[in-house]
């Protein structure tokens, strides 16, 4: 039986054929079509038809997708990491909770010149440098009475100084952590008591603003007693009131204590946006959420401030001062929650050591949008001021 021949053989052989029978040029063009088909067949139907166009794409967004799952997944990684390394961090370095407590090194607002209040606004104010401490100075900021602004113009720092034994009462004003004696909020409020008749006198502790030295709770306190013993050499009988806001009623608190175990107490304490103490704050301020239920919050994060030296404990002093206390808290407080003011005053009042004294706590609602440092804004804080200093100056004449 005659064997099938192979496709490619029978057409060799007609090529092979045709080009014996045919002429040189005709020959060669047929000889050219034979190998390009043989050539077709040998690469096969599948090389011959290009890749279609959607699956082409749906390789590329594919490989897109696995791509930025794969970056997204890098970052959950390294957040996650450092979530987890934080804590260690500031359990081997407690510094680091003791520089996120001061916020010394946040210097708001930027590029203004401390030792010219004017461009603050304040026309009736003058800069003083003091030195409570060797290789530490302090910037100081002496605001007079606004009915006493022209008289101020031109006026030297001795006038100043001078100027404090009038027959106007005095704030020693000490404000709380991050920016300086200049931040915005705390101008607005040397204008307010200003208005009122008040002398102001407030400063930068240790390590703030212009402020030369390392900051510490003890090395607060002490500049806090500098200026007050500083004013009271200057200020005659003319009555003398503390005012603290924020993290500076610890310091307030350290120096009332003080003050009245030396039996030089201040004719009046003022305490604004208070806490009880500093490991409760830092348990409450909105920067722990995240770490609020992290295993061993507190020997993670707490024992570092203890061990530090930082207790400002507010709930302790307040049963060892012995001078009027006047607390003001806004109830939508985010930085330091009303419920710390609040339980701070139930401390207080009860306690024997303001038996002889008012204790006054005066909340704003949180529709009033005063937060954590606008009670200036209220328009009854002069009202306030006015009825609580009135009765505190008859009490201190009796």
């Amino acid at each position: 039986m005659r064997k099938r021949a192979e496709p490619g053989s029978l057409e060799h052989e007609r090529c092979a054929a045709a080009g014996s029978s045919s002429s040189g040029s005709a020959a060669a063009a047929l000889d050219a079509d034979c190998r390009l088909k043989r050539n077709l067949r040998l690469a096969g139907p599948g090389s011959a038809e290009p890749r279609s166009a959607p699956d082409a794409d749906m390789k590329r967004a594919m490989g897109r997708r696995k791509g930025l799952w794969f970056r997204l997944r890098k970052v959950l990684l390294c957040v996650l990491g450092l979530y987890i390394a934080i804590p260690f961090l500031v359990r081997l370095c407690p510094g680091i909770q003791a520089k996120l407590i001061f916020l010394n090194f946040v210097r708001v607002p930027f590029f203004i010149d401390l030792k010219k209040p004017q461009e603050q606004g304040l026309n009736h104010t003058c800069n003083y440098y003091l030195q409570p401490e060797e290789d530490v100075t302090i910037g100081v900021w002496h605001t007079i009475p606004a009915a006493w602004w022209k008289n101020a113009q031109g006026k030297d720092q001795m006038w100043y100084e001078d100027a404090l034994a009038s027959s106007h009462p005095i704030i020693l004003y000490l404000h709380g952590n991050a920016g300086t004696r200049g931040g915005d909020h705390r101008v607005e409020l040397y204008k307010v008591l200003s208005s009122l008749g008040y002398h102001v006198v407030t400063f930068d502790y240790r390590g703030w603003g212009d402020s030369i030295g390392t900051p510490s709770e003890r090395g607060m306190t002490y500049d806090a007693l500098h200026v007050f013993d500083w004013i009271k050499a200057r200020s005659g009988d003319n009555p003398v009131y503390i005012w603290g806001h924020s993290l500076g009623t610890g310091v307030a608190t350290n120096l009332v204590r003080r003050l009245c175990e030396r039996e030089t107490p201040p004719d009046a304490l003022i305490l604004e946006s208070p806490f009880t103490n500093i490991r409760e704050e830092a348990k409450s301020h909105p920067f722990s959420v995240v770490y609020r239920y992290f295993p061993g919050f507190d020997w993670f994060f707490l024992d570092p401030i203890t061990s530090s030296g930082i207790k400002f404990a507010n709930d302790e002093n307040v049963k060892h001062i012995s001078c009027p206390l006047l607390i003001l808290h806004a109830e939508d407080d985010p930085v330091v929650p009303f419920q710390l003011g609040r339980k701070l005053y139930n401390i207080a009042a009860p306690s024997r050591s303001f038996r002889d004294f008012k204790v006054q706590f005066v909340p704003f609602h949180s529709d009033l949008g005063y937060r954590h440092k606008y009670i200036y804004k209220s328009p009854e804080l002069p009202r306030i001021l006015r009825e609580f200093l009135g009765k505190s100056e008859s009490e201190r004449q009796h």
